[in-house]
């Protein structure tokens, strides 16, 4: 039997879920609540019901079970079910990017401390240490342009980004240095995120959206030796969102990408070949990811909706399910690297947690006051000190501790 708690939106910055106004959507309930709360589905709240509880529980019983939330977010045990609780709030939070926050990228393994990078609309790239929770250094290569993708090579001796003047720049970061030692020409002037993939040691595709508005190019790291250029036979429009990965099977990696009329498109890079195509969603598919390990993946787009879908034994796309949100817009997904949770930015200042199995919701987060457009979680080896980052156009970065060790994710 599934239980909810409740909880109180304070000053637009709880869980509730509603419209940009801080309002729900269902004014007839809003009425009929004078605390107006609204009820936020948790899993780490649903263990079975005890015998002999439900409405008429006891404060004794109603305690125990919410005992029996063993998270971070668990119910407040002092409360009985149907009370409100305070907002949750980030672990912690990170000021000084000097513009929007549009992407993040975190190496906590191979260095001395954690680092989180983060890339902005003024072009900075922030470096922040994750245990002094300070910038530890800022370089600026892309002329003042927006930063929109920032990754590592080699653990954190060398640091890649994409800006929009057209470049994807590395830098050397050994001993202390922070000088770009090599660059790459995209002609792209769009929003779309580089993806890379390691092929062996040292050894990477890099892949970008081209000059053209529908064409990928794949290119070898660190010989920049090309490999393939990828357009569609249809108009699609342009692409918005790719993802390279290595199958466990099959003899080379293959590309997924989402592009301006909702398609999403599996693409053969050794073979530079459609596999298979699918319509995820009516407006232009914003965002991606993949779990290789399920081969399933999930997208988001400018509609209330997430499109769920998986690449079968033949390569094939299939759609699955969708999970409808209450407010347009998703600017990231992504997947925890122990496949249990998903993370969505939202354009409407919220993070929404799902568990990634059933994609059940799980939380929403509110700390930011404009759009949420990065989302990332730490590659901790400890899971107990795994975080979800969110980066906002409000130009902080929050930091949340959740559904970690022990947590039931559904």
């Amino acid at each position: 039997m599934l239980q909810c708690c409740t909880a109180r939106g304070l000053g637009g910055t709880g869980w509730r879920e509603g419209g940009l106004d801080g309002h729900g959507t269902d004014r007839a309930n809003q009425a009929a609540n004078q605390h107006n709360t609204e009820r936020i589905w948790l899993k780490s709240c649903q263990p079975e019901m005890p015998a002999g509880t439900g409405r008429g529980a006891t404060h004794r019983d109603t305690k125990a079970l919410a005992l029996k939330c063993n998270l971070a977010l668990s119910c407040t045990p002092s409360l009985p079910l149907g009370m409100s609780r305070p907002a949750p709030s980030p672990f912690y939070t990170l000021r000084g990017a000097g513009g929007p926050l549009n992407t993040l990228h975190f190496s906590c393994h191979g260095g001395d401390s954690p680092l989180l990078f983060s890339g902005s609309g003024k072009g900075a790239i922030h470096i922040w240490n994750l245990n002094t929770r300070r910038t530890e250094k800022i370089v600026e290569g892309h002329a003042g342009s927006s930063v929109i993708w920032v990754s590592t090579l080699q653990a954190t001796d060398t640091l890649i980004s994409q800006g929009r003047d057209m470049q994807v720049c590395l830098w050397d970061l050994s001993e202390s240095r922070s000088e770009v030692v090599d660059s790459v020409w995209t002609g792209s002037v769009g929003f779309c995120q580089c993806s890379m993939l390691e092929t062996s040691p040292r050894n990477y595709l890099l892949a970008f959206a081209g000059q053209q508005s529908e064409e990928i190019k794949i290119i070898e790291l660190p010989s920049k030796t090309p490999v393939c250029t990828l357009v569609p036979d249809a108009k699609l429009g342009m692409v918005m969102c790719i993802k390279l990965w290595q199958p466990d099977s099959g003899p080379g990696p293959l590309l997924l990408a989402g592009y301006e009329d909702g398609s999403v498109l599996l693409w053969d890079v050794t073979q530079r070949s459609k596999l298979s195509q699918a319509k995820a969603h009516p407006e232009p598919v914003m965002c991606l990811t993949f779990d290789t390990k399920r081969l399933r993946g999930i997208s988001g787009s400018s509609e209330k909706k997430l499109s769920s879908w998986i690449v079968d034994r033949q390569n094939n796309l299939q759609i699955q399910e969708c999970v409808t949100l209450v407010n347009p817009g998703v600017s990231q997904l992504c997947i925890r690297g122990d496949g249990k949770l998903l993370a969505s930015a939202g354009w409407d200042h919220r993070v929404r947690v799902f568990g990634w199995k059933k994609l059940r919701p799980l939380a929403v987060l509110q700390y930011h006051t404009d759009m949420v457009q990065s989302v990332a979680f730490s590659d901790h080896q400890d899971p107990k000190e795994r975080l979800l980052a969110a980066g906002s156009k409000d130009q902080r970065i929050s930091l949340w501790s959740i559904y970690n060790e022990g947590a039931d994710t559904g």
